[in-house]
């Protein structure tokens, strides 16, 4: 059975910030989860290029580079697809907890190593813990958020991921000045120290009140709805979209004496969905998020997400040192601060993209964001494929780096917002977790393949890379352009119900909950 709600989590000094409603001081501390990953991602690229890591741990080939930065991605897309089933059965801050743990050993064992092998068997531990955490990270924040603050609430996971990266590239800053392994090593350090506070931190998180509906317990959902903050209309309205089912799918389905809900806001009966144990969670999520009724939603989210890696964002964060080096900032100090540059203007722009989430369209955000992407990759191949970009001397060179910044720039206030909340926001509250942990691993599978290969394929070609990461950004802004319903500002039991009546995409958000379709 679910273990019972513990008592005393607004209590926890961690969450009592005086006039804050809970469910905001909640999601602000969920949201720093993101940090982490963009911690691993700001440090491994410039530690795998310090000389003393070459010295101590391997002589890093383009081939071995791409092997060590990538080897986090597989086991994170391995280890994702049943991360869903592990929220389901233990409640999204417990799974989130255990991710962290699992990330922080990992990390100490990077930092430890003293050859090539134990170093990536530190980065595939990194792996599974933060295919364990990542996606459940965004399913509670979303589970939490009223529909009106659930795009600035669910993107403050991308703004704490950009906050890491840029501390990330400043611990290797000041660190690769140490003659020494503590030139690599203390990074590392700091990041494993990081993962296990967050993992404690974590662990007086309220479970998610979508979560206890989902195992049965309704009495416990409609109270804690209260005590986050949230107005007792507006918990019910929230509380809603626990129950709406898809009987039509399987009619034989009964309420089974659970407490009945609201008229206002009954769409279908309960369905047996609602699982009162966790052996039944874990056993039928994943079947369940492929059923007839909801695998159309599964699929845009595996797409949405796997895709958005084809753009080559984490390409050029991974690897943004040998980038700007190929620009023509030649020394290594150099190429640091240029990355640490980078990442400041990821803060920056991130900032008031989160705050703006919600003011205009997520199709908006997509689209226009395929294109500036597209544009600027484009802009970059044609210059290195002219001959016109000289290292040493130069205009040429220069609109290639700023050009980059604004690649990252587009990115960030379009795709880089849109990605967390979106796939989560499509899924009826049974696959939600399941739904967006296949759709995260679909994004770390496929990242894993454009990471290993980008070392390579930069080796061979200058422009070769931005060429085919262009051309797959614009097809893929098409595919979306045809494919992508709206969800901004709505409820979630709004976006449920227009799938159940099988809405084409172009009305969605047209109706009412209240409409004469909804029985």
């Amino acid at each position: 059975m679910a273990a019972p709600l513990r008592p005393n989590f607004e209590k926890s000094s961690f969450l009592k910030l005086r006039k804050t409603p809970l469910y905001l001081t909640a999601s602000f501390v969920m949201s720093f989860g993101g940090s982490f990953n963009g911690l691993d991602t700001g440090i491994i690229g410039p530690v795998s290029d310090m000389d003393f890591f070459r010295d101590d741990i391997a002589t890093t080939s383009a081939i071995l580079h791409g092997l060590i930065v990538s080897s986090v991605l597989l086991p994170s897309a391995i280890v994702s697809v049943f991360a869903g089933s592990l929220a389901d059965a233990v409640g999204r801050p417990r799974a989130v907890t255990i991710g962290f743990c699992v990330s922080g050993l990992g990390a100490a064992i990077e930092a430890g190593s003293v050859h090539i092998a134990m170093f990536i068997v530190g980065r595939i531990i990194i792996g599974i813990g933060i295919g364990l955490y990542l996606s459940t990270v965004v399913v509670y924040i979303c589970e939490l958020a009223p529909p009106a603050k659930r795009g600035v609430l669910t993107t403050m996971v991308q703004l704490f991921a950009a906050i890491g990266i840029l501390i990330g590239y400043f611990i290797c800053y000041g660190t690769v000045y140490i003659s020494s392994s503590l030139s690599w090593r203390l990074p590392l350090a700091i990041q494993s120290f990081l993962a296990f506070l967050f993992a404690a931190i974590c662990f007086h998180l309220p479970p998610s009140p979508r979560w206890l509906t989902l195992c049965g317990r309704h009495d416990e959902s409609r109270l804690l709805w209260v005590r986050l903050g949230v107005s007792l209309d507006g918990a019910t309205a929230e509380v809603s979209d626990e129950v709406i089912s898809d009987q039509r799918e399987d009619p034989e389905s009964k309420n089974d004496g659970q407490p009945s809900v609201p008229p206002a806001v009954v769409l279908q009966t309960p369905d047996n969905t609602q699982f009162e144990d966790s052996t039944s969670v874990l056993s039928h999520s994943i079947v369940r998020a492929f059923r007839k009724d909801v695998r159309s939603r599964t699929a845009l989210a595996v797409y949405y997400l796997g895709m958005q890696q084809l753009c080559g964002i984490d390409s050029i964060l991974y690897y943004a040192p040998i980038i700007f080096q190929q620009a023509g900032i030649t020394s290594q100090k150099s190429s640091f601060i240029a990355s640490g540059v980078t990442a400041i203007v990821i803060v920056a722009v991130t900032i008031p993209a989160t705050l703006k989430a919600d003011s205009w369209s997520r199709r908006m955000q997509t689209i226009l964001g395929g294109c500036l992407i597209s544009g600027c990759l484009f802009l970059i191949g044609i210059l290195y494929a002219s001959g016109a970009v000289h290292q040493t001397s130069g205009a040429a060179r220069w609109v290639v780096i700023v050009t980059i910044y604004a690649y990252v720039i587009s990115f960030c206030v379009t795709w880089g917002i849109n990605y967390k909340s979106y796939p989560s926001e499509i899924q009826p509250p049974a696959t939600r977790a399941t739904a967006t942990s296949l759709a995260q691993s679909a994004n770390w599978a496929v990242n894993f393949c454009v990471v290993l290969v980008v070392p390579i394929f930069f080796a061979s070609s200058d422009s070769g890379p931005y060429f085919l990461f262009g051309g797959l950004t614009i097809l893929n802004t098409a595919i979306l352009f045809f494919i992508m319903p709206e969800t901004r500002g709505r409820t979630l039991e709004d976006i449920h119900a227009d799938f159940l009546l099988k809405i084409p995409h172009a009305r969605f958000g047209r109706r009412s909950i209240n409409d004469e379709h909804v029985v």
